[in-house]
């Protein structure tokens, strides 16, 4: 079938599906006519099926495609690009690996790029690859290790010209000005760039390949390879791991089939063709102010559908294995990084009729403002549902009646109703069986996710599970889409990746309102529409439940226990790749850093007065002339710091010392002259 026929056949499918429908329930409105809260429950459930067909339909397209297609593919080395690839000038062309980080554990930064590197070594083909590490970092202490970190590896390697660091002054525009800025100072040494998250990992043979694949075709600027999370050992993290494995091949295989190249950029764990990306992918500050106005926080569906404006291609590599991000450990730390990219979600609303952009593009910038609006919408649909249903019980036959947890509708409307719900129903959680019918088709697939039995007892754990959670989702990302109506910005908050466990009081202090909300919902549908609330109980359970499972999905020793009876296995588990086995050994044996000095001194005191750890960071400080204001605020900080010891120091004021060279080197000076051994000495 030609790929034309695609988007066609996809979109199709959608509108059928959502036209049959809202038939079906515009049929059990009652004849007496429609009542505008009827017609706002019509027009609500026409939105929220018509998101639920897309889901299902890309689902299921991408079970059809993964019948014929059961092993994801593995990088063919002998394809590969061979190590004599060259520009038209005759030298050798490059590839950077570029991962901008900003306040991130620096062990795990560089834990994870020795293990990528390792990994290409192993390959044969490492010779044009190239690692940057282009941080935004504003934590002082944070900011000197990663100097250390970088130092020590390059050493290591023996030629520092193949590793790059730089930590900018300011972090404007945060991550898509540091690539800009990359792209600027050094983009014209190289063709492509892979760009990678603080918490990637890639194979060497993924790598290569994507560069193979861009070599075959000139016309493609962006090649997405779809990352399986891995690496987290929570109950919570298992879960989500375990549905990202099972369920998220499925949906990458239907994205890809009619998304075509017109496909999406999620940020990382990509590779862009440099030239392109520098000419075209520009962003402008979104007129007045944040949250819609500013920058542009989701960058990455404006930068992808930038390019297609252009004329480029933009794929998926829905075939490609050997990329891995780690995710949230926790339900609240999920939560968190939720509200900041529901922000930049919300700005596309923006862009869906900016001009210029290919329909596809909208269509993405319109799914990713429906990714976030999708909560509220059916917050209200609940809400409306039960003021619909006491009305009803006032004024006509009662729709809810004994102990049945399914509306029982007047006789006429009885097939009509319930084929409604079932029809909901079986398209939010059919694919989650059609993941179980690739498993026992392909019994070697199902031994990777630890034999289908544990497969499938996971996946009714996780459907449960996530019935749960599902309505504290919901609540969190209305508010979220409130505040941010409200003109509230989320600023940039550092991510908590490692693991670690929910307390009793964040617990309740993240979820107290959803009890008390819960709470209050049951008292009202039982005492006023008894029968509604026993319809109602999932989602009153999941919000009643949200502190102690909140707690107990947190827990590390739960889903180790799950690993040791075989559920919530993945692939990367049960046959875990060698680059992951190398992040593991690295983060096992840290390296420590070398230079001598005072190791009782923290990193920003020694940047201050350790010669080596100073001169190592007045090295690597851009050159740069302050005003004679900042040279008079400098000055203050130093006389401040004399004074008062380093603790009268915010890090905001520590960072402006280290930021500029000649104040730097005039406090190390003074320091020294004075015979001080520390800087509050």
């Amino acid at each position: 079938m030609g790929r034309h026929l695609h988007r066609p056949i996809f979109f199709s499918l959608v509108i059928l599906t959502t036209l049959a429908a809202m038939s079906l329930l515009s049929a059990a409105i009652q004849d007496r006519g429609t009542t505008p809260l009827e017609l706002l429950l019509l027009i609500l459930y026409a939105i929220l099926i018509l998101w639920i067909s897309a889901s299902f339909w890309t689902a299921a397209i991408g079970f059809a495609r993964l019948l014929r297609r059961p092993e994801t593919l593995a990088a063919d080395l002998d394809a590969a690009i061979p190590p004599a690839g060259r520009e038209a000038s005759g030298e050798p062309f490059r590839t950077a690996l570029v991962m901008p980080v900003y306040n991130e554990d620096p062990e795990r930064v560089f834990a994870g790029l020795r293990a990528m590197h390792q990994s290409l070594l192993e390959t044969g083909r490492h010779q044009g690859f190239e690692i940057f590490i282009l941080s935004d970092t504003r934590d002082p202490d944070t900011w000197i290790q990663e100097e250390l970190q970088w130092r020590r590896w390059a050493r290591e390697l023996g030629d520092s010209t193949r590793l790059f660091y730089r930590n900018r002054v300011e972090n404007t525009a945060r991550k898509s000005g540091n690539l800009a800025d990359f792209c600027r100072d050094w983009g014209a040494r190289y063709r492509y760039m892979i760009v990678l998250d603080a918490d990637s990992i890639m194979t060497g043979e993924t790598l290569v390949e994507m560069v193979r694949r861009m070599e075959a075709d000139p016309s493609l600027a962006l090649l997405q390879v779809p990352p399986v999370p891995v690496n987290r050992s929570s109950l919570f993290a298992r879960m989500l791991q375990f549905a990202g494995s099972l369920y998220g091949r499925m949906f990458a295989a239907g994205l890809s089939y009619w998304q075509g190249g017109t496909a999406n950029f999620w940020g990382h764990n990509a590779i862009l063709r440099v030239e392109p990306f520098a000419a075209h992918c520009g962003l402008p500050k979104l007129p007045g102010r944040e949250p819609f106005g500013g920058d542009i926080l989701s960058h990455d569906f404006v930068e992808a559908a930038l390019l297609a404006r252009a004329g480029w291609k933009v794929r998926l590599a829905d075939d490609l294995g050997g990329s891995y991000e780690e995710i949230p450990p926790t339900l609240i730390d999920y939560a968190k990084r939720d509200r900041r990219w529901c922000q930049g979600n919300l700005q596309h609303a923006r862009l869906v009729l900016a001009a210029g952009f290919k329909s596809l593009s909208r269509i993405h910038f319109a799914m990713g403002v429906m990714s976030y609006l999708a909560s509220p919408l059916w917050l209200i649909f609940l809400v409306a549902t039960g003021i619909e249903a006491y009305l009803q019980s006032r004024t006509a036959p009662v729709y809810f009646l004994g102990e049945s947890v399914l509306p029982v509708w007047p006789a006429s409307y009885t097939v009509e109703m319930a084929t409604v719900l079932w029809f909901t129903l079986i398209m939010l959680f059919l694919p989650k069986l059609l993941a179980l019918v690739l498993l026992a088709v392909h019994p070697e697939q199902a031994r990777r996710f630890g034999g289908l039995a544990r497969a499938s007892l996971s996946v009714l754990i996780e459907s449960l599970l996530s019935v749960l959670l599902a309505p504290v989702l919901m609540l969190f990302q209305s508010k979220f889409v409130a505040a941010i109506l409200l003109r509230t910005s989320v600023g940039w908050p550092t991510q908590q990746r490692g693991d670690h466990q929910t307390g009793f009081g964040q617990a309740l202090g993240a979820h107290g309102l959803h009890t008390l909300i819960a709470l209050i919902a049951g008292l009202v549908t039982y005492t006023y529409v008894p029968a509604f609330f026993w319809w109602f109980t999932p989602v009153l359970a999941g919000l009643a439940l949200s502190i102690p499972v909140s707690m107990i999905t947190s827990r590390t020793s739960l889903g180790l226990l799950a690993r040791r009876a075989g559920l919530f296995m993945t692939p990367e588990e049960t046959d875990e790749p060698r680059v992951l086995r190398a992040l593991d050994e690295n983060l096992a044996n840290p390296r420590p850093c070398s230079c001598a000095g005072p190791k009782d001194l923290d990193l920003w005191s020694r940047a201050v007065l350790d010669p080596c750890v100073h001169a190592l960071h007045a090295s690597l400080l851009p050159d740069e002339r302050p005003s004679r204001r900042r040279r008079h605020y400098l000055e203050g900080l130093i006389f401040q710091l004399q004074d008062e010891g380093p603790n009268s120091l915010n890090p905001n004021e520590k960072r402006a010392l280290l930021s500029h060279r000649d104040g730097l080197q005039e406090l190390h000076t003074l320091l020294w002259a004075d015979g001080a051994s520390r800087p509050d000495s």
